[in-house]
């Protein structure tokens, strides 16, 4: 008769154990910390006072308030994207954080909330580049932690010279001193770079290579994910998403004739 009692026992431990091992959900947390980028003007840039800027920013400030929850940033850069995540110093990253397979085997995405386009900025008098082949055989600047350089390289065949450096300031400088001749990578990047800089860079409009920015989760955080993405549709349902690209992208050259929502990748 003591076979019973000792069965509902074991079956109580093992449920307190999976519930154990499942993660923190953001719903319900009053307050969310989010990983932005401190670097990217137009994106996410630190202020002089520590404040943080930018469409991501922006984003996540209005993803917050439909969780119900307070926001707190913290800086990210393109290396620690996921770092951040896994090791709980962050909640959500909105940081240029294309989706990818390989990504998704260790943390998981809501949205995308974005999607845009690999682009080539160049400096203004630069002559010869007009597309992703023009590169064959040009100095590039290659982040670390971004893989759009290297994406030219593996996925396009177009034999360029990877240059790397920290961030995309330093890529800024060598572009500017002619030791690399072009900086790729997501257009609203690109864009807002241009803008903050106002002269001496253009855009190509090369428009290759879609990239999926989407939000960075925790993985397993399947009702969280969920709530993003609904929260994301009314993002650009009630006209927000393309006000915000017009108050950050407004006049750099980049297309914002069509902002509408994004195809979900699903919640797993």
């Amino acid at each position: 008769m003591r076979a019973l009692p000792v069965a509902i026992a074991l079956a109580v431990l093992l449920v307190g154990a999976c519930g154990g091992s499942a993660p923190d959900s953001i719903v319900g947390k009053k307050t969310v910390v989010v990983g932005v980028r401190p670097d990217l003007p137009g994106l996410g840039l630190r202020r002089p006072d520590g404040s943080f800027e930018g469409f991501d920013v922006d984003v996540a400030t209005y993803l917050a308030g439909r969780l119900g929850a307070g926001v707190k940033f913290v800086a990210v850069l393109a290396a620690d994207r996921e770092a951040v995540l896994l090791d709980g110093r962050a909640d959500l990253v909105l940081a240029t954080f294309s989706i990818t397979q390989e990504r998704k085997k260790r943390i998981s995405f809501a949205g995308p909330y974005h999607v845009s386009y690999q682009d080539i900025m160049v400096r203004s008098d630069q002559k010869g580049i007009g597309n992703v082949r023009d590169l064959a055989g040009r100095a590039i600047c290659a982040v670390e932690g971004s893989n759009a350089a290297e994406r030219v390289v593996e996925e396009r065949g177009v034999a360029a010279r990877l240059v790397p450096a920290k961030d995309y300031d330093q890529c800024l400088t060598l572009l500017k001193e002619g030791a690399v001749d072009a900086i790729t990578t997501n257009d609203v990047i690109l864009a807002g770079l241009a803008k903050r800089e106002k002269a001496g860079l253009r855009l190509v409009n090369a428009r290759f290579n879609e990239q999926r920015t989407g939000v960075g989760i925790r993985k397993g955080d399947v009702e969280g994910c969920e709530v993003l993405n609904r929260a994301i549709t009314d993002l650009y349902q009630d006209g927000t998403a393309a006000k915000l690209m017009t108050k950050w992208f407004g006049g750099t050259g980049l297309d914002l004739t069509s902002v509408h929502v994004p195809r979900f990748e699903g919640c797993e």
